[in-house]
């Protein structure tokens, strides 16, 4: 590791490259929290260059990130056309035909200390549970297509629920974007050309534009995408490959209408190389089709796509090609990458988003004052690789977890090697149903057990603590559960009539039908 100080002055100007999501998600934040009269965020970019724009589903956490910015929940899903998300359906993964819930939130309550998932196992083996998925609030709401918001400490089943967004990424954007300029934050049209260094320190000094303006900053944020264009272009930080693993390299989107209310829920279906999402918006549903050019052709998985898809197309499939894997170094030099030009894992788990939002608050959590300190620096990339590689082994195990032997790709995956701390995972689950979260892993343990059991990986034993519980008193539990989560979610509004009552759904003719007297 370096020692001492890299860079002797104030860090007072940042300068963010590249909009999107990424992006205005930093220049809001940013100037939110830096903006004390002497710092000064600008975002250079370029109207010419589009964004990819596919990540359209998140998961809990981006409801911190806007709290964070006091967002209001309403009128946020109003402007950005967004749904709720209570956990993915999917669809084909164990074995063909098969079908499972990740729900977000919890599975059942434990009694006496003792972990539900292990009384679930228990009562499994007894014949007597029915599905994991009686015992998800999320999941049986998700089912009826119903939802409610869990009131903050409220002891009713429905606080057992968490929730995320479906929502239009370019118009977050666009909404981060109008915040971040009253805010202060400042924005530069034009296509950078040039990245000038400091020839002493290799810092990154300024950038410019085609039109010959030069952005000069002390610490820039590299939101270019899959270009990478300071992190990669610039400073050559290279790129850790992950496509052994995980052999997804394209991926085609297309939206279209709806064909009804939209579901709570986004679903995952698997094909033969590959899996399309269907992501339920407002005004339309975001499809995809993401798959491996080593096993399937372009021209076959826009068939497939198009065979598959429910509502009339509103536009041709784009294809978008990618690489999965990660920045050797999220930060390097006085360039921190966030989004695409750090790395890319499929949208799978929906974890685009959070990862900026986790880079960005990394990056609050170490911001530098005066200098930037290598120590500093080297916490964050610890931090982000951690991250990523959870995010990476969890992806994984969708794969690793099957079953299927229907395809090339199928087998290849099945039978691959995975990352050591993958493999520890699951043979720990094949014992005893046990999982152990490390350090700040981002997924939790009804993530983990929704994903095992839902791809049949049954462990050989439950833990024999459960034993100690009465049978009687636990099964009778177990039970007043199963009808509790059942009966509150019928209770629920369905998921629009809830937008609807709450304002958040938005309505070109709502302004015309709010005017006194009630024209039309």
């Amino acid at each position: 590791m370096d020692k001492g100080i890299v860079n002797i002055n104030a860090v007072d100007r940042v300068v963010v490259v590249g909009g999107g999501t990424a992006g205005w998600m930093t220049a809001a934040a940013m100037s939110r929290y830096f903006n004390n009269g002497r710092r000064k965020v600008t975002v250079v970019e370029s109207d010419a260059i589009g964004t990819v724009g596919v990540g359209e589903a998140t998961i809990p956490p981006i409801k911190n990130f806007n709290a964070m910015l006091d967002i209001p929940e309403n009128e946020f899903l109003k402007a950005t056309r967004g749904t709720f998300k209570l956990g993915i359906e999917f669809v084909n993964w164990g074995q063909q035909g098969d079908r499972y819930f990740h729900p977000f939130g919890t599975y059942g309550q434990d009694l006496h200390g003792i972990q539900f998932h292990q009384l679930f196992l228990r009562e499994a083996a007894r014949g007597t549970a029915g599905s994991i998925s009686d015992y998800s609030m999320s999941t049986v709401a998700a089912a009826l297509g119903r939802f409610g918001r869990p009131a903050p400490g409220a002891k009713s089943l429905v606080s057992q629920m968490a929730y995320a967004f479906h929502f239009d990424a370019g118009l977050y954007a666009a909404y981060l974007r109008k915040m971040a300029e009253q805010q202060g934050a400042g924005r530069v049209e034009g296509r950078i050309v040039q990245v000038h260094r400091n020839g002493e320190s290799g810092d990154v000094t300024s950038v410019e534009l085609e039109s010959g303006v030069i952005v000069e900053g002390d610490l820039f944020v590299d939101c270019s995408g899959f270009r990478g264009l300071l992190i990669e272009e610039a400073l050559e930080t290279g790129y850790e490959d992950w496509s052994h693993w995980l052999p997804m390299d394209s991926a085609l989107a297309m939206p279209t209408a709806n064909v009804g209310s939209p579901p709570p829920f986004t679903r995952a279906t698997a094909h033969t190389a590959g899996w399309q999402w269907r992501i339920p918006l407002q005004h339309r549903t975001g499809n995809g089709h993401v798959f491996s050019s080593a096993y399937m052709q372009a021209e076959e998985a826009e068939r497939i796509l198009r065979d598959h898809v429910e509502g009339e197309p509103l536009a041709d499939p784009r294809l978008l090609r990618f690489t999965t894997g990660m920045r050797k170094k999220a930060w390097n030099h006085n360039v921190i990458s966030l989004g695409l030009s750090a790395g890319f894992i499929e949208p799978l788990e929906s974890t685009s988003i959070h990862l900026i939002q986790n880079g960005i608050a990394r990056l609050f959590a170490l911001f530098p004052e005066k200098a930037i300190s290598p120590v500093e620096r080297d916490e964050y990339n610890r931090g982000m690789r951690e991250l990523y590689e959870d995010v990476r082994d969890f992806i994984i195990l969708h794969y690793k977890a099957t079953q299927r032997g229907d395809s090339e790709f199928w087998r290849y995956v099945r039978d691959m090697d995975v990352p050591e701390s993958l493999a520890r995972k699951i043979e720990l689950w094949r014992l005893h149903g046990r999982i152990f979260r490390e350090n700040a892993e981002l997924f939790t343990m009804p993530s983990w057990t929704a994903v095992m059991l839902g791809q049949n990986i049954w462990p050989e034993r439950y833990d024999p603590i459960a034993d100690t519980l009465d049978e009687q008193r636990v099964a009778s539990a177990m039970a007043q559960m199963r009808e509790g989560y059942r009966a509150t979610a019928q209770a629920l509004p369905s998921q629009e009539e809830f937008l609807r009552q709450s304002g958040a759904w938005y309505d070109e003719k709502s302004t015309v039908a709010a005017m006194p007297g009630g024209f039309r």
